[in-house]
């Protein structure tokens, strides 16, 4: 063991006297390729996954290295190219997922609705959740941000209607024939309801000590894990308020609170743009919001 660290020792002195500005230069550009990686990963179920391919990656290279252990060493340098080959496999759905958002970092809302289209829709979406949570009425509305949702409105009734509380409140009234289902909106117009909506297979739920959770709130994770839509529900059993985009659930909002986060969601569409628009949508998430989730 003290040959093998004096010998590693030897190796980082060696580097460290060939550095030169080229090399510090690639090291940095190497390192925030894997920071960028990291950071469009985190708060995901990939990030766990990559933390222990990365660990046992680095015990197999250690371990390759003692001389006692030849048929071992040969093993790992016969499998590991097989390993590294399998990554982008395991990684397929988040790799995809990354893709996407960066395809969505550089788009503005869909043409033809205006930040007024968007305060009303907040508005109406805002008074409608309130009195049904009052009256535990369930609801699950889908508001349309860059993404479009025309698959699944095709799974609907559609409305093309101005959206009012009064008309999601008859819509979400028990027994009805709409109130099954999702609502999705484009800006001020109710496109369609009784939505049909693909359901989550994350395994966050599972995670929740609050088992009042079901189909609506699966639903939601799942149209927020494959579009950038953001979803608000309404729990029957509980009456609470949920909002949930990427994959991210927030639950047990009051209408202040889910009014302000509505509104964070669209504030970089309408502020940002330009590169750092692009930077700001791609990286960030909205203080509100990033304040709600913890």
């Amino acid at each position: 063991m003290a040959e093998f660290l004096s010998a590693m020792l030897s190796n980082i002195e060696l580097i460290i006297e060939r550095l030169d500005w080229m090399n510090l230069v690639d090291l940095i550009l190497v390192t925030l390729i894997f920071f960028v990686i990291l950071l469009l990963l985190r708060g995901t179920q990939a990030i766990v996954l990559l933390r222990g391919i990365l660990l046992i990656i680095v015990l197999l290279s250690l371990l390759t290295t003692l001389e006692v252990l030849p048929a071992f060493s040969w093993l790992v340098r016969s499998t590991l190219p097989a390993l590294l080959l399998a990554i982008p496999v395991i990684f397929a759905p988040e790799i995809r997922r990354t893709l996407e958002r960066l395809g969505r970092a550089g788009t503005m809302l869909p043409s033809g609705i205006t930040t007024s289209d968007i305060q009303e829709a907040i508005t109406a979406v805002v008074s409608a959740t309130a009195r049904l949570s009052d009256r535990h009425h369930g609801a699950l509305i889908v508001l349309r941000r860059s993404d479009g949702l025309d698959e699944y409105i095709k799974t609907g009734v559609t409305l093309n209607a101005r959206v009012t509380p009064e008309l999601l409140l008859q819509i979400f009234y028990p027994n009805t024939p709409l109130h099954d289902g999702a609502v999705i909106l484009t800006g001020a117009r109710l496109v369609a309801a009784s939505c049909v909506l693909p359901l989550s297979a994350s395994g966050v739920l599972g995670h929740s000590p609050d088992r009042q959770m079901g189909l609506r709130h699966r639903a939601a994770l799942g149209i927020s894990e494959v579009t950038d839509a953001v979803a608000v529900i309404v729990s029957e059993e509980t009456g609470y308020i949920s909002i949930v985009h990427a994959g991210r659930m927030i639950r047990r909002l009051d209408s202040e609170r889910l009014e302000n986060i509505l509104r964070a969601f669209y504030r970089p569409y309408e502020k940002q743009k330009g590169l750092i628009g692009f930077l700001r949508r791609l990286f960030t998430r909205s203080p509100q919001v990033a304040r709600e989730e913890k």
